[in-house]
């Protein structure tokens, strides 16, 4: 088979490059799509690919703003020849699905997200854009959502990277999707001895308005336990003129470190709503334990009593209880492997074999397809 990934932009490793990376294990020989690549920002194994970039790249200053030559992608991604290939994987948090493929190929759609800034975060994306933009939005934003749409009937099989997702695919697009997590680098983290580990909790991440982790600061200096902040952002100055003396902000740290403090912390804290939620796995791969918002990807990977708790509403107050029950409760109790062993089940090697499955299925549903046409 030829075989065709077709991601959104290349300009960083992110959530979504690590799993393109991935699915370039499984396909070795693909031919690697994009709107826009930025060579030096992206790893050597995809690097190692033959990478195409659609018509946005000859724009002026694509690489630096892609994002503003959103408009144009759909007929960019639909100008582009995909006649040679016979499989082909589009990537999807950006315009990618909307590739136009052979009749008889298989086209499987690993999503991510659709579009946020188009549907459901089209009004907190508008609020935070430039006066031009936010007048332009709306008629921009329709436009591309008919696309969207009509583009979800290319693909032959959804994957979500979550049931959170799931749920999004068949509210926007009305196609059931198959959920396949997306991979963690769960042996990257090891545990800490006992004694090693603190009495202090820890967030961690982009300190960005929707992350919300102005609850995380507030919850804090109400109940005086002690709290590190790793991270950078636009939140951050901000953050730290409210944040109490038991509140640490320790900024961008390297990997190294970024490890030890998963493994000594007595919990991490993670008070926004994401597409999966990678940290809180990698946390758990480090043996502890998750307070999470329990809503999107995170309610996929916490399990209430067992690896964390989960918080209902995303208030001062419902993350303050729940960090009463978790000392009250799991705090007494944890177990550090068991947190392991539960991480491992979103590893890499499970995600291959996962989307290998998948992949398999919906060659072989098509195939099926064409033979019961033929008889017809």
């Amino acid at each position: 088979m030829k075989v065709a990934i077709v991601h959104y932009w290349l300009v960083g490793m992110r959530g979504g490059e690590r799993v393109l990376e991935e699915l370039c294990t499984l396909y070795p020989q693909a031919v690697i799509i994009t709107h826009v690549v930025d060579r030096a920002a992206i790893s050597d194994r995809l690097r190692r690919h033959e990478i195409r970039e659609t018509a946005i790249a000859r724009m002026p200053g694509a690489r630096k703003h892609y994002q503003k030559y959103l408009p144009f992608m759909p007929r960019a991604l639909e100008m582009v020849d995909m006649s040679e290939f016979d499989l082909v994987i589009s990537s999807e948090s950006g315009p990618a699905k909307g590739i136009i493929c052979r009749p008889d190929a298989v086209h499987v759609c690993y999503c991510h997200s659709p579009m946020r800034y188009i549907w459901d975060h089209f009004h907190i994306y508008r609020a935070g854009a430039g006066r031009l933009t936010r007048a332009a939005m709306p008629l921009i934003a329709h436009k591309l959502r008919i696309w969207d749409v009509t583009t979800a009937m290319r693909v032959d099989h959804f994957v979500a990277n979550s049931r959170f997702i799931a749920q999004r695919i068949l509210s926007y697009y009305r196609r059931d999707a198959e959920v396949i997590a997306p991979p963690v680098a769960v042996e990257q983290f090891h545990l800490a001895p006992p004694e090693e580990v603190g009495s202090h909790y820890l967030m961690a991440g982009e300190l960005v308005h929707y992350k919300r982790p102005d609850l995380a600061i507030e919850a804090f200096n109400r109940n005086g336990l002690p709290l590190r902040v790793i991270g950078g952002g636009e939140r951050l100055e901000a953050l730290r003129k409210i944040a109490g003396p038991n509140i640490t902000f320790l900024g961008k740290v390297p990997f190294e470190q970024l490890k030890r403090e998963f493994a000594r912390c007595k919990a991490l804290i993670f008070p926004g709503e994401e597409d999966f939620g990678i940290v809180p796995v990698e946390v758990m791969a480090a043996g502890r334990p998750v307070i999470a918002y329990g809503r999107g990807g995170a309610l996929d990977s916490v399990l209430p009593g067992v690896t964390g708790e989960l918080f209902a509403e995303q208030s001062v107050d419902s993350l303050i209880a729940a960090i009463a029950r978790f000392e009250a409760g799991l705090a007494q109790d944890i177990d550090p492997p068991a947190l392991r062993r539960h991480a491992e089940g979103f590893s890499a090697v499970l995600f291959r074999a996962r989307m290998q499955a998948a992949i398999d299925g919906a060659i072989a549903a098509k195939r099926e397809c064409g033979k019961i046409r033929q008889v017809v």
